[in-house]
Formats: structure tokens, sequence, C-alpha cells
């Protein structure tokens, strides 16, 4: 399916926030970037193309367009790449979904939410700011507090360790079932499923 055959239909749009680039690829930062990409594998969908500096691949979940994107823009402008997506697409802000990493959860837990503030989250302040509202679905991945007296900036952007491989494994498969249900069956259904701890 090309990509502009899907303007004027009732798109669904995923997106998994990050930092791009091979650095960044295990920080804590890039949980949304690691289920945008299992999303992508389970549904058979590549991230192959670039458009409004964001790596987006779309396909079909039954007969409901999906498109999965990560935005190329370093988390802090965020808002710079989903916008125009959302304006492009035509993605009606109910079926628009950010994934996204969240300190106040712990690891293990997920909170998907319609709506509300950034919690600190400058990738979702700025997405807020370039579509003007905070009445956005989001599905926030807990990554826990910084220990002790730790910068949180800097504790974002450690990649995690390898005693929460297993753990990590479990939430990016339990956020591709919450995503794969918001899609199927919308928000409050996923949320009544999914919200709370992994497993």
């Amino acid at each position: 399916m090309m990509l502009d055959s899907l303007i004027n239909k009732e798109n669904t749009l995923i997106v998994g926030l990050g930092n791009p680039g091979l650095a960044y690829r295990h920080n804590r930062h890039n949980v949304g970037f690691m289920v945008a990409d299992a999303l992508a594998d389970k549904l058979e969908i590549p991230l192959k193309r670039v458009k409004f500096k964001a790596q987006i691949g779309n396909g079909k979940l039954g007969d409901i367009p999906i498109i999965i994107a990560k935005p190329l823009t370093f988390m802090n402008n965020s808002g710079e790449a989903v916008a125009p997506l959302v304006r492009y697409f035509k993605v009606p802000l109910e079926r628009l979904l950010v994934i996204h990493d969240d300190m106040d959860l712990p690891l293990g837990t997920l909170r998907m939410r319609p709506s509300g503030g950034s919690a600190g989250h400058n990738g979702m302040l700025s997405i807020f700011d370039k579509l003007g509202t905070n009445a956005i679905p989001r599905l926030r991945v807990g990554i826990g507090r910084p220990p002790g007296r730790m910068d949180p900036a800097d504790y974002v952007l450690q990649d995690f360790p390898r005693s929460e491989e297993e753990l990590l494994s479990m939430v990016i498969a339990q956020a591709c079932e919450a995503a794969l249900a918001f899609i199927t069956t919308g928000l409050e259904k996923a949320m009544n499923t999914y919200n709370g701890e992994v497993g």
C-alpha cells in the first residue's frame, strides 16, 4: 500500500518516542522506540521510509490502516515529527497513540491514558505544543526512578542493565499487545485490560 493512498481514510498512528542513533538505542529513554520496533516486527510493517522527520511504515490490521512512526528529531522536539504526520494522514487524535518512558512508574508497569499532563516528559510537551492539546492517548512504560541523587537526565540516558533484560522483554511484549488492543478494540478496553503490572 502506498503511503499517499492512506490520505482521507481514518488511520491509526502509533508513535514510539526516543532518540535516534545507535548510541541511544538501549537507553531507558528509548523504550518507546523499542515498543514501536517490536510492534512493527509483529505486524510485518517495515519502518523504511522517512517522512516529516520520522521513520515510518504502514500496513493494515484486518481492515484498519496503521502507520507506525519513530521521530528522528530527538526526544525534545518530537512534536515536529508527530504533528505533521497527524495532519498529513488526517489522523483523528483519538486514533493517535504515543508510547513513551515514564520515571513515575516502576519498570514492569504500563499505564494507558486518554489525556493528561506531561509529568515532565519533554517529548510529550513538544507534542502538546505542536498539536495544541494534551488530549492525546498515550501508553506510559515505567522505567523507575533514578537511584540516590542521580540526575534524572543522566538516568534516562543510561542503558537498561542486564539484570532488567528479562523483565524489559516482557514489558515490550505486553506493551505491543496493549497497542494492538488500542487499534482493534479502542482505548477504554485496552486500558481496562493492560493498565497495571506486566505478567
